[in-house]
């Protein structure tokens, strides 16, 4: 069909179920950009571009299918690059549209010029520059294409004079190609090891929500009687009110699931790369069982055994290879009886986590301290939300509290750690999942990067999304640092002038609330669901020294040693 390449994109866009595209106005895409309410696309116009990016990688880990965002060559295209690391590191495909410079003007230093495939060479599974009009849909479709089969972000770049002209095209949908169980001597090794195992657990990783494998993984782990611990980060990816269910490891998780874990003599590690700094010691406890033999499952063959060193490595997808090892497991030991004392085990470890758990969250005081706060505010949360958290102390530290039954509704800023994510996240995820309440949980740091403009844009595209800032008038994780390192000096760590964030909800047209007190987190969240509208909860919890005399990582700092006479009396 004739058609111009504008429209060829558009198409295409359409043909891979692209309803919603995130971006912000530009001239460098303006043509195709006209086409989008025609198409049935709905264009959502941020505040900036990282939040795009972020709000698509949300709305692609809630729907489980390649979105998009697009933006303006040169600075707009560079705003995306952090975002995008996010996406890779979550194995998010988000297809990143880059206009760039016209093609004649690429070397010459114009306008708004820069070489935008180097920026995310690095963040992507694949990128492509469009180096003739004639081939905009070949290769739009193959940006999708890779996007969903190797489970990551990808960039189509596109020099501005390309989206006019003729061509001729065919316009479909590309295919997501299964990958089956994998290899079936490492299926076979693995269920001999499961079987002879004393203690199995299972690590359910961001892959069980990726493959949409919870049902065949609670199979696996009920005919095995095999606790299940959840990633770093990834709360969603097992039900926490199953009885086999001991909560995630990594910083600030659960202990439960640590000392679970500890005891096992073989890890059955699903949809994980085994990241180090999900597995890093936490709580003074050296976790992580040495001694075990390990079995990894992911579809990205480049993960296995790149961490830790594993005894099966199998290249499958989770469900395929839960059902398949189920099933040879169960012709090796039919009938396989529950085992109740290790049953008995688990909820004795999640009872003693929850009790030392309700200690540290008992606090009274205004302003609330900040573990009572997250055991409020998770209480309050209705069943089946999603929630996108950011980074940060009090972000890392809601680990503990948010718990899920379902997957793909935890939704976090994983090992990027970048600050800024949860807001736009949330836009996306609420677009993707319209009946589920939506909280984008985060510091008053984060929310100062991202959090505040994007308020406006949640409010103009009436985004009902929930915004609670965690908010300590500092920057708390690094002021910890501070204290442990640095003797309490604080060199930027302190936000004292902070303004009112339920205030200037308000002015820019949203619902605000300003919390103090425990008892009023419950009714904030209640009316903030029911109203149906954007909302900005600003909890003012406590910040420094004393409430920062917490357990915090031992990875990045060591103590400091000055030699120059003027900054001698520095040293540690």
């Amino acid at each position: 069909m004739k058609m111009t390449p504008s429209e060829a994109l558009v198409e295409t866009l359409v043909a891979e179920k692209v309803d919603t595209v995130f971006g912000i106005v530009g001239s460098a895409y303006m043509d195709a950009l006209d086409l989008f309410p025609a198409a049935g696309i709905r264009f959502v116009s941020v505040a900036h571009e990282q939040a795009a990016c972020h709000a698509a990688d949300g709305l692609a880990r809630v729907t489980g299918r390649p979105q998009a965002c697009i933006a303006q060559n040169g600075p707009g295209a560079a705003n995306f690059v952090s975002a995008m690391a996010a996406a890779y590191w979550a194995h998010s495909p988000v297809v990143a549209i880059t206009p760039e410079t016209g093609s004649m003007g690429i070397g010459t230093g114009g306008f708004q010029e820069l070489d935008q495939m180097a920026m995310f060479e690095r963040q992507t599974v694949y990128q492509v520059r469009v180096n003739r009009p004639e081939r905009m849909a070949e290769l739009a479709r193959r940006a999708f294409y890779m996007a969903k089969n190797f489970n990551g972000p990808t960039q189509l770049n596109i020099p501005r004079d390309y989206f006019y002209g003729l061509c001729e095209d065919d316009i479909y949908a590309t295919p997501l190609i299964g990958r089956g169980p994998g290899d079936q001597d490492a299926l076979a090794q693995a269920a001999e090891l499961l079987v002879r195992a004393a203690y199995p657990v299972i690590l359910a990783g961001g892959g069980v929500c990726q493959a949409d494998a919870l049902a065949e993984v609670k199979a696996l782990a009920e005919y095995l009687t095999a606790p299940v611990v959840n990633s770093y980060l990834h709360n969603d990816t097992f039900p926490s009110e199953h009885p086999l269910s001991v909560g995630p490891i990594g910083y600030c998780g659960s202990k439960a699931a640590m000392r679970t874990i500890a005891k096992a003599d073989v890890v059955l590690a699903l949809g994980s790369r085994l990241g180090p700094f999900g597995t890093l010691p936490q709580y003074d406890m050296e976790y992580w069982p040495r001694q075990a033999r390990i079995i990894q499952v992911d579809i990205n063959p480049a993960v296995l055994g790149l961490s830790k060193r594993v005894d099966v490595a199998s290249c499958g997808d989770v469900k395929a290879f839960s059902a398949a090892l189920l099933a040879r497991i169960r012709a090796l030991k039919p009938g396989l009886p529950a085992n109740p004392q290790r049953l008995q085990e688990i909820a004795a470890a999640k009872r003693a986590w929850d009790d030392e758990l309700r200690q540290w969250s008992s606090a009274g005081g205004a302003p609330m301290h900040p573990r009572r706060f997250l055991a409020e505010l998770a209480r309050a949360i209705p069943d089946g939300s999603i929630i996108t958290t950011d980074i940060g102390n009090n972000s890392s530290m809601c680990n503990a509290y948010f718990r899920f039954n379902d997957v793909r509704q935890h939704l976090a800023a994983l090992s990027w750690g970048n600050c800024g994510f949860a807001f736009g996240a949330a836009m996306g995820a609420k677009i993707g999942a319209p009946d589920k309440p939506v909280f984008a949980f985060q510091g008053d740091g984060a929310f100062g990067i991202s959090g505040i403009q994007e308020v406006m844009t949640a409010v103009r595209e009436k985004i009902p999304v929930i915004a609670v800032v965690a908010n300590n008038l500092e920057w708390g994780a690094e002021k910890k640092n501070q204290i442990d390192y640095y003797a309490n000096r604080f060199v930027g760590a302190n936000l004292r002038e902070n303004p009112d964030y339920a205030k200037l909800a308000q002015e820019m047209g949203a619902r605000g609330f300003r919390v103090t007190e425990p008892d009023q987190v419950g009714d904030a969240v209640r009316e903030a669901v029911a109203c149906g509208q954007p909302c900005v909860i600003n909890a003012m919890i406590q910040g420094g020294a004393e409430v920062l005399a917490e357990p915090f990582r031992r990875d990045a700092l060591k103590m400091p040693v000055r030699y120059l006479e003027k900054y001698k009396h520095l040293s540690a």
